[in-house]
Formats: C-alpha cells, structure tokens, sequence
C-alpha cells in the first residue's frame, strides 16, 4: 500500500479524476478503520461554469484556491461532499461514489451505522453504502467542519493498493444546470463497478 501524496494531485483535474479510480479511502473512526475503494470523481476546472471556483473566491471556498491536495468539503443537499484540489488555482476533483473495501465485519457494522437506512425506511445495501458523494462521506464519518480546507493524516488518507481498473467511461457530470457547460465529459468510472454508481451513465 502507498499512501497517496500531495504529488499525486498536482496535475490538471482530468488526469486526477481518471486516476483516482481504483484507489482506496481510509479513515480511522471509534477505533475502525472505514475503508472505500473509489470508483466515480468528477473534474472541475477554474475556467468552466460548472465549478465552484467560477463563482470567484470566498472563505468557503478557500481550499480550491489552496495548493494541490488540500481538502475541499462542502454540503450538498444537506449532506458532507469530499473534494481534494489539483493543480491550478481553483481546479478540484470530487470524489462521487465508492465500494466498501474487503470484507471486514465490524468495519461493514459501523458504516451501516453511521448510513443506515433508505428514504423508504429499509436498511441501505452494503455495495450500495457509498453509492453516491454525500452518501460517501456518511459511510466513512467524514465531515466538513473537521476536514475542510484541512490536508490528509493519519485517521484519514487515501492509498494505492494496487488495483488498475480493466476499463473506465466517461460521461457528463451529473446534476450541472443547463448553460454552465454540462456538455463536457468530465464524470470518470470505473466500468467494473458502474452499477454501484451515483446513477446508470448518460450521455450529453
């Protein structure tokens, strides 16, 4: 296993996001480690309307202006969102969706805890845990107050280890408005897991 460096997120958001497919989320929570393997990022980029940093700079928004591998969380729809900045001022990468990480009971127990339940009240799959960015976050307890702005230690880091997925897609990002360049192809899969996804891929 090797943890990821800052390194690794200095480059443009395009080659981070395809990357990052395959590598692992660790954070150590209540004495467990939560672990999630990524299989979804969007890219993001300064220049193009569908970012957070085309809206211009504020305090909330400082980690997308900070240096590459800084954290960058924010809340969506009421929920936590990971994002981690890349090179360039203002370019990041948000981590979408993952797949709970081997098979270790007691780190399956805490995330079903921590993300329970459906919004039709029946108890979240374990494949379908992270399934989606705030989903994510709530799985692996990661929330924005704490890692905000904030850079990887050693309770929460992400790794290689040593998965390559065999084929990966992309598509539009989801959930960008129209006129705010919700054309590019900027969502990155790994095929493998595709039916654990946000949502089924779609084309612009």
């Amino acid at each position: 296993m090797k943890k990821l460096e800052a390194s690794f997120f200095d480059r443009i958001p395009c080659e981070v996001a395809r990357d990052l497919l395959g590598k692992v989320i660790f954070r150590l929570y209540e004495g467990i480690w939560l672990k999630a393997q990524i299989i979804e990022t969007e890219s993001y980029y300064l220049h193009e309307k569908g970012s957070h940093a085309s809206l211009g700079y504020t305090e909330k928004r400082k980690a997308l202006f900070m240096p590459a591998g800084t954290i960058y969380m924010y809340y969506a729809r009421g929920g936590d969102s990971l994002n981690m900045s890349c090179h360039g001022e203002g370019n990041a990468v948000l981590i979408k969706s993952g797949y709970p990480h081997g098979d270790d009971a007691a780190m399956i127990r805490m995330m079903k805890k921590l993300n329970p339940f459906k919004s039709d009240g029946r108890e979240r799959e374990t494949e379908k845990l992270c399934s989606g960015q705030t989903l994510l976050c709530r799985s692996l307890a990661l929330k924005v107050p704490q890692y905000d702005a904030k850079t990887f230690d050693e309770s929460f880091f992400m790794a290689d280890t040593g998965y390559t997925p065999a084929e990966t897609a992309q598509a539009a990002r989801l959930g960008i408005p129209e006129g705010r360049d919700e054309h590019l192809l900027y969502r990155y899969i790994d095929v493998k897991y595709m039916n654990f996804c946000t949502k089924p891929l779609k084309t612009p």
